[in-house]
């Protein structure tokens, strides 16, 4: 049956199975450099499984050691905060800290961050579930679609026997009914009736909603009008011709529904963040600094108060639950140009005890952002244009020379890090990526000769250079 499914969890090697040596080794397949902030992660990341080891009296006064990356922009800050969730299967978010202010002000409070973490686990979890029970929503989901293209035959009305004519011919009937059944399942299976329409009746989706403004947030108030009247609108459905691979994703999606208990997906969401949460705090530093002026940034200081109790632990509301902080890693981020991590109140620097610097990128370190990371960018952009038969490849040298300029961009205008490689190959490859495949399959190579061909009239003139790269 052609349905898509989401990605299994178990792909996923538990967090049980990897030492803290082996954590940094599968970071160093998508981070180069910075070690001293692999391992500090890493060590967190090693002692939340073992608190779940200790006895339950013990564990609960095991918090986590929250850690304070301080580098500049761009040298794998928020990079080696995702890829450690994704290694631990663990609730992530990451948010920006100036996105908050204090309670009192527009704007969201910080609450709404642990909400957000809660709704992602949710996802998450769910995503799970329905891995679970994948082959028994399958089944059911292609049951239901045969019997829109091949409606079962009626029962025989009428009491009495039937004469062994009639009674020959029924089962010849439903002998011809299932092997026709078996060869639409072949045509359904190798998508031979993908282009065909059914009529499927779905569940009306359009309903209204209203918003309440509250000291909780908006956007934890959001009310359905089908949440408050549920009988008002629980039956409400409505008739679509679509096609087939449409309604097998629609029918697919209904048996997920059915088997799937939210409540118990709320549940374990809600424990799930309390026990290997982690939240990315980045841009800290622009919190970061005491009350003393007037103006948009007075505020600073009761962002760093309103964040206080939600990194020492505190109890948020949320639409799945109540859920507890205590033991939720935080993992806050800045570059600290201006300000420094003295400048954050006293009381919150107390609860980021790790404290790691980043150091900036060097030439070399670009040049194997550029090839060794699992999903590097030369070989991102190699396999876009191989799906229309150009074969890119790059000399060393021409390697050597896209480091060489992002390195000497990122000194004369703004030092953005590894994110400057981007701007850079877009520049040189505009023109092999907007001819594509249009002249056939043929192989390319980009040398040194021809990236500074393409990036001289930008580098000479400086003011352009500060617009495009």
């Amino acid at each position: 049956m052609p349905i898509r499914l989401p990605a299994r969890s178990d792909e996923l090697r538990t967090l049980d199975l990897l030492t803290p040596r082996e954590i940094v080794g599968e970071l160093d397949r998508y981070v180069v450099g910075q070690n001293p902030a692999k391992r500090a992660v890493a060590i967190a990341l090693r002692n939340r499984m073992r608190r779940h080891k200790l006895p339950p009296e013990q564990a609960a006064e095991v918090t986590p050691k929250n850690i304070l990356m301080i580098g500049p922009t761009g040298v794998g800050k928020t990079e080696i905060a995702r890829r450690l969730a994704q290694l631990s299967a663990s609730p992530f978010l990451k948010v920006e800290a100036s996105k908050f202010t204090e309670v009192g002000y527009v704007g969201r409070d910080v609450e709404s961050m642990v909400r957000d973490l809660v709704e992602a686990a949710f996802d998450l979890v769910r995503r799970e579930k329905q891995a679970e029970v994948r082959e028994k929503a399958e089944r059911a989901a292609e049951e239901r679609l045969l019997d829109l293209l091949l409606p079962p035959p009626q029962p025989r009305s009428g009491e009495g026997p039937q004469p062994p004519e009639a009674a020959e011919g029924a089962r010849q009937a439903r002998e011809q009914f299932r092997a026709t059944r078996e060869k639409l399942r072949q045509q359904l299976a190798a998508g031979q009736l993908d282009a065909r329409t059914v009529e499927i009746e779905v569940q009306d989706r359009r309903l209204p909603s209203f918003q309440i403004l509250s000291s909780q947030g908006v956007e934890e108030m959001d009310v359905s009008v089908k949440d408050l009247l549920p009988g008002l609108f629980g039956g409400r459905s409505r008739r679509r011709s679509v096609p087939v691979a449409e309604a097998g994703q629609i029918l697919l999606q209904e048996e997920w529904e059915r088997l799937l208990d939210a409540d118990q997906v709320a549940r374990q969401a809600v424990e799930r963040v309390e026990s290997s949460g982690i939240l990315f705090i980045d841009e800290i530093d622009k919190v970061a600094g005491r009350e003393g002026g007037h103006g948009p940034d007075v505020s600073r200081e009761g962002v760093q108060r309103d964040l206080l109790p939600i990194v020492e632990g505190t109890t948020v509301t949320t639409k799945h639950g109540p859920v507890r902080t205590d033991h939720i890693l935080f993992i806050a981020a800045g570059a600290f140009h201006v300000s420094k991590p003295s400048d954050l109140i006293p009381e919150l620097q107390g609860r980021f005890p790790i404290r790691v610097e980043l150091t900036p990128l060097t030439e070399d370190d670009l040049v194997r952002i550029l090839r060794e990371p699992r999903g590097a960018l030369l070989t991102q952009y190699q396999a876009l244009l191989g799906t229309e038969g150009v074969e890119l490849s790059f000399t060393e040298d021409a390697v050597r020379e896209l480091a060489r300029v992002a390195m000497e961009v990122n000194r004369t205008t703004e030092n953005i890090g590894a994110r400057r490689l981007a701007t850079i190959l877009e520049s040189v490859l505009d023109e092999v990526s907007f001819e594509g495949g249009d002249a056939g399959p043929r192989a390319v190579e980009i040398g040194a000769a021809e990236v500074q061909r393409k990036l001289a009239p930008l580098l000479r003139d400086q003011d352009l250079s500060r617009f495009i790269l």
